[in-house]
C-alpha cells in the first residue's frame, strides 16, 4: 500500500467516525515559544487541551509535517545510521477534546491497524503505564489483546509530555513485531521485549496519549479541564510495515530521493556501508530543508534559521564525502517537491524560493568549505613523510565548525590525509560552551514570542472581577471613544492599571503597536501609556492625576479616548503594509510572503521572503504601485469569515500567526486580500503619501523594507530638499546644478588619485627595495625583490603586488609594508611561473614572518602576515632573498 493511501485511509476513517478533517500546521508553532519546531500533531491543538481555546469540534485528525532537529527531541546525528530516524515526517493523529477517552481510542486504534490495514493481530504488541490499569484492561476487553502481550512500563516509554512544560500524561504504544519469522508467535517476557525493542525487532508504531495533566515550571501536573486524547501514528513507520520493507528509507516516501541522489552523483545506491549514510541522509535533509523553506524559515545563525542551516551543511557534507563539489541537495529539494506537492500543494507554490535558496545555500557552503580548506593549509601544512605533527587543537576544530561548517568528521578525514590527529577533547569544551550560549538564546526566544510584562507594583493584581462580571470587548474597530464601565483596577506608586467593560484602545498583535489615549472621569484622568495583556485580561496602565477615588472606581462610568493623531497615522502605516505587500507581489512573484513586520504611526517595517537585493528598478517600481493605489482611492472592506471560506476565497494567512475559526479579512478591492485584526483607513487615498527609505537584507532569504507615510514620508522629503540645498551652498552651486559639480569634483578627485599612482609605479610613495637577486628554482629562473613601503592601506600595497605579477616574467617580492597608526603588515607575492616551479607565497610569507613572530598565511600568488617585532623587518625582507636561494642556486 503506498503512502498516499495509506495517509487517505486514515484520514477518511477517522472522518467517517466524527472527526474533523484538519490541515497540517506550520512546522513553526504558532504563538508558542517552548518549541523550536512543530514536533507532534498535538501541537496546533495545544490550547485546545489546555482549555484556552474553544474549537468548534470536540474531535479531530490529521496527518502533520513534523521536525525533530533541535531542543528535547533532537534526532540530528542518528539521521541516515538507523532505519528510523528523521529530521521531518508525518505524524497521523486522531484527536479528542473532552469527548471520546481510553475506550474509544482503544477501540479505533485497533479497529484502523486491523481491519482498515489488515495486520496481523498476532504481530501486534502492546504496552501501557504501569499504573494504568484502566486501559491495560481495555486492551484486553475492547481490543481482545490477551494480558501477557501487555506490557507495563515506566515514565520514560509510557508518559507522554510535548515538552518540558504543557500538556502531558500517561500513554499506551502498540508495538509491530518485526522479529525473525522462526521468533514470531512466541511472547517475549518484558525484559527481553524491551531488549529487542532497542534492537528494533518491535516497532512503535502507535502512541496513544492520554491527556489528562497540564504540567508547569515546578514539575507540578494540573488535571485538565476534560481528559482528551492525542495520539501519534508515524506515516514512514507504518508504510515500511505495509510494503513489507525493513527500513523507512526503503518505502516510497524515499525510494524516489534515494534514486535522484544516484543520478545526481553518479553511482546506484547501496544500502550498506558509509557511502549508504550519505544517501540516506540526503534524502532525509532534502525533505527537511523542502518543508521548512516552505514554512518561511530561512537559513540565519541563531534559532530555527540556525538549525536549517545545519541540515543543509551536513548535506552538503555528506555530498561532499560522494565526491561532489557542486550543489547537490537542490536536485533531491525539488524532486521532493515532485513527489510530495499532492498532499501538501503549498510546496509549489513556493517551488521557487525552496530551489533557489538550497542552490544559494549550497553554493555558499561550498565556497567555505574552500576557505575552510584555506584554513587547513595554515594550521596544517602537508608534512613529509615519517614525520609526526603535534594535534590539530580542540579551539581550531571548533573555528572549523563554528566559522567554516567544517563538522569534526570532515576534519578528520582531511587533517588524517596529511598525518595530523585532532584534540576531540578541547573541541568538545569550545562545543558545550557555544551549547551554554545557545541556552541562552533560546531562553531569550521564549522572551521575544511571549511578551512578560510585569506590572510594576501590582506584579500580581489581585483582580476582583466576580465570575459572572461582563467580558471585556474591543470596541476599537467602531470608534476611538467610548463610554464603558471599570470592572477592576490595581494601585500603587502612583501607577494605575484598569480593566474596562469596552476597550477601543487597540492591544499590540500582528506587528501593530498598541494604542495611546486617555481615561477621562469626573475629577480626575489617565493618560494611557501601555495596553498591556495580563492572562485572560487587557490592561490599560498609566499615571492618574486629580482627585482619582481609589477602589470606589469600581462600577463607575468613564470615558476611554483613543489618541486620534496617533491611531490614524498607525493605520495609514497598516493599509500601507498590505498595498506594500500586494505590490512586491506583483513586481517580484507570488514567492514573496511576509515573515514579519512592523507597524507604529512614525513608520512601517516589512520583511518578506526574497533571495536577492532588489534593484532600484525594482524599487521603484513597488513604490510607484503602491502610491497609485493610494491615490486611485479605494475602499478599505473587512468582514468576518470562518478562516476556511477566508483562505478558499483567497485572503492570505500570515507567517507565524496563529488563527481562530473565525477570522477577520481586510480587503483592498482588486488589490489585496489578508487576515488582520489590526486598524485600518477607510479609504486608502487617507494614506496620502508612501516612500521608502531602505530595502535590506535580514537573514539568508529575508529581505527587508521599512517606509513612510503620510506627514512623515513628507517630513522625510522635505528634509531630503532641505539637505540639497545645504549641499548647494557646500559646493559653491545652485540647487539644480548640484549633481552636475558633484560629478566634477569626483573627477577632480579621481585624477589625484591617479597621479598618486603614477608616483609610486615610478618608486615614490616611500618605496625602498631592500634586496634583489636571480636564483634558479627547480630549472627557473625567478627574481626576487624585497620592498619595504609607506601603505594608505592594504589596497596599495595589493595594487603594487598586483603590477609586480603583471610586469615580472617569473618572480617573489615580499613587501614590508608601514600602515597608518604604526601598524605593519607582510605581503608576498608570486608570479604564475614562480608557482609553476614550486614557489608559494603563503609559504614565503610564513618563514619570514616566523623571524618577526608573526603568523600568516593566504593563497599561492598572494599571502600576508601579522608582525610582532617591527625591528627586525629589514633583516626579516632580506632574510627572504636566502629562503628563495636556499630553494636553487643564487646567480
Amino acid at each position: 500500500m503506498k503512502s498516499a493511501e495509506i495517509r487517505r485511509r486514515f484520514l477518511e476513517y477517522f472522518e467517517s467516525r466524527g472527526h474533523e478533517v484538519r490541515p497540517s500546521s506550520s512546522l513553526v508553532p504558532g504563538s508558542d515559544p517552548t518549541l523550536l519546531f512543530t514536533n507532534a500533531g498535538m501541537v496546533q491543538f495545544k490550547g485546545a487541551f489546555l482549555g484556552l481555546e474553544e474549537l468548534p469540534y470536540d474531535r479531530a485528525v490529521t496527518s502533520q509535517k513534523c521536525v525533530r532537529a533541535g531542543g528535547k527531541h533532537n534526532d540530528l546525528e542518528e539521521v541516515g545510521r538507523t532505519a528510523r530516524h528523521h529530521t521531518f515526517f508525518e505524524m497521523l493523529g486522531n484527536f479528542s477534546f473532552g469527548d471520546y477517552f481510553k475506550r474509544e481510542a482503544i477501540g479505533y486504534g485497533w479497529e484502523f491497524l486491523t481491519v482498515e490495514m489488515g495486520l496481523d493481530p498476532d504481530r501486534l504488541f502492546v504496552t501501557v503505564h504501569y499504573s494504568d490499569d484502566e486501559a491495560a484492561g481495555l486492551w484486553t476487553e475492547v481490543a481482545g489483546v490477551a494480558p501477557e502481550r501487555i506490557y507495563r512500563l515506566g515514565d520514560k516509554d509510557n508518559f507522554w509530555q510535548m515538552a518540558d512544560t504543557g500538556p502531558c500524561g500517561p500513554c499506551s504504544e502498540v508495538h509491530y513485531d518485526m522479529r525473525p519469522e522462526a521468533e514470531r508467535g512466541t511472547v517475549p517476557e518484558k525484559e527481553e521485549f524491551e531488549a529487542k525493542g532497542e534492537a528494533g525487532e518491535f516497532l512503535e508504531l502507535w502512541n496513544l496519549v492520554f491527556m489528562q495533566f497540564d504540567r508547569d515550571e515546578t514539575g507540578e501536573q494540573t488535571p485538565l479541564p476534560a481528559p482528551s486524547i492525542d495520539t501519534g501514528l508515524g506515516l514512514e513507520r507504518l508504510a515500511a510495515v505495509m510494503q513489507g520493507v525493513e527500513s523507512n528509507y526503503h518505502t516510497d516516501l524515499f525510494v524516489p530521493l534515494l534514486e535522484r541522489v544516484a543520478e545526481v552523483v553518479g553511482r546506484p545506491y547501496e544500502a550498506a556501508g558509509e557511502e549508504g549514510v550519505s544517501y540516506r541522509v540526503l534524502a532525509d535533509h532534502a525533505r527537511a530543508v523542502a518543508f521548512l523553506l516552505g514554512d518561511g524559515v530561512f537559513p540565519s545563525n541563531e534559532g530555527r534559521g540556525y538549525v536549517l542551516r545545519r541540515i543543509l551543511r551536513r548535506g552538503v557534507r555528506h555530498a561532499w564525502l560522494l565526491g561532489r563539489r557542486e550543489p547537490t541537495l537542490v536536485d533531491v529539494a525539488a524532486r521532493v517537491i515532485d513527489e510530495m506537492e499532492g498532499a501538501y500543494p503549498d510546496l509549489a507554490a513556493q517551488r521557487e524560493t525552496i530551489v533557489s535558496n538550497v542552490r544559494g545555500e549550497e553554493e555558499r557552503f561550498l565556497a567555505t568549505i574552500e576557505g575552510g580548506m584555506e584554513r587547513l593549509d595554515e594550521i596544517a601544512p602537508r608534512v613529509a613523510a615519517g614525520e609526526s605533527p603535534e594535534p590539530i587543537s580542540g579551539d581550531e576544530v571548533f573555528r572549523l565548525y563554528d566559522t567554516f561548517g567544517f563538522p569534526p568528521d570532515l576534519t578528520r578525514i582531511v587533517a588524517g590525509e596529511r598525518g595530523y590527529d585532532l584534540d576531540m577533547e578541547g573541541f568538545e569544551k569550545a562545543l558545550e560552551g557555544q551549547r551554554e550560549r545557545s541556552r541562552g538564546f533560546n531562553s531569550r526566544v521564549g522572551a521575544t514570542f511571549s511578551r512578560q510584562v510585569t506590572l510594576g507594583p501590582c506584579p500580581t493584581p489581585p483582580w476582583r472581577m466576580a465570575p459572572d462580571a461582563p467580558a471585556q470587548r474591543f470596541v476599537g474597530h467602531d470608534g476611538l471613544d467610548a463610554e464603558t464601565t471599570v470592572i477592576d483596577c490595581c494601585e500603587g506608586d502612583g501607577q494605575l492599571s484598569l480593566i474596562l467593560q469596552h476597550r477601543p484602545f487597540y492591544l499590540e498583535a500582528g506587528g501593530q503597536v498598541s494604542d495611546k489615549g486617555c481615561i477621562l472621569a469626573d475629577g480626575w484622568r489617565m493618560d494611557v501609556s501601555q495596553v498591556i495583556r495580563d492572562g485572560d485580561h487587557v490592561i490599560l496602565r498609566g499615571h492618574p492625576t486629580g482627585d482619582f477615588p481609589g477602589e470606589a472606581v469600581l462600577g463607575t462610568t468613564v470615558t476611554a479616548e483613543v489618541d486620534v493623531p496617533f491611531r490614524r497615522d498607525t493605520e495609514r502605516n497598516h493599509t500601507g503594509t498590505h498595498l506594500l505587500h500586494a505590490a512586491l507581489r506583483s513586481v517580484l512573484g507570488d514567492h514573496v510572503v511576509q515573515r514579519g513586520s512592523l507597524v507604529a504611526p512614525d513608520r512601517l517595517r516589512f520583511d518578506f521572503s526574497h533571495t536577492s537585493p532588489m534593484t532600484r528598478d525594482e524599487i521603484d517600481a513597488v513604490e510607484g504601485m503602491v502610491n497609485e493605489g493610494i491615490w486611485v482611492n479605494h475602499p478599505v472592506l473587512t468582514e468576518n469569515r470562518s478562516f476556511d471560506e477566508a483562505v478558499e476565497a483567497g485572503a492570505m494567512a500570515l507567517f507565524g500567526e496563529k488563527y481562530g475559526h473565525e477570522v477577520r479579512v481586510v480587503e483592498v478591492p482588486g488589490v489585496s486580500m489578508e487576515l488582520c485584526g489590526g486598524t485600518h483607513v477607510r479609504r486608502t487615498g487617507e494614506i496620502g503619501m508612501f516612500k521608502i527609505t531602505s530595502e535590506t537584507g535580514v537573514g539568508g532569504g529575508v529581505r527587508r523594507i521599512e517606509a513612510l507615510t503620510g506627514r512623515k514620508a513628507f517630513e522625510y522629503l522635505a528634509g531630503y530638499k532641505d539637505r540639497v540645498e545645504g549641499l548647494a551652498v557646500s559646493v559653491k552651486a545652485q540647487p539644480a546644478n548640484v549633481e552636475r559639480r558633484v560629478g566634477e569634483l569626483l573627477a577632480e578627485k579621481a585624477a589625484l588619485e591617479e597621479l598618486v599612482d603614477d608616483l609610486q609605479r615610478q618608486g615614490g610613495g616611500g618605496a625602498e627595495v631592500l634586496a634583489e637577486l636571480q636564483v634558479e628554482v627547480n630549472g627557473t629562473r625567478l627574481t626576487y625583490r624585497g620592498v619595504r613601503m609607506k601603505a594608505r592601506g592594504p589596497q596599495d600595497v595589493r595594487n603594487w603586488g598586483d603590477r609586480f605579477r603583471n610586469s615580472s616574467g617569473a618572480g617573489v617580492a615580499v613587501v614590508a609594508a608601514e600602515m597608518p597608526g604604526d601598524r605593519h603588515v607582510l605581503f608576498a607575492f608570486a608570479t604564475e611561473s614562480a608557482i609553476a616551479a614550486g614557489v608559494r607565497a603563503d609559504e614565503v610569507v610564513r618563514e619570514v614572518a616566523a623571524m618577526v613572530g608573526g603568523r600568516g598565511g593566504g593563497r599561492p600568488h598572494m599571502a600576508q602576515a601579522g608582525v610582532a617585532d617591527p625591528a627586525g623587518l629589514g633583516d626579516a625582507v632580506r632574510r627572504g632573498a636566502e629562503i628563495l636561494a636556499g630553494r636553487g642556486g643564487r646567480s
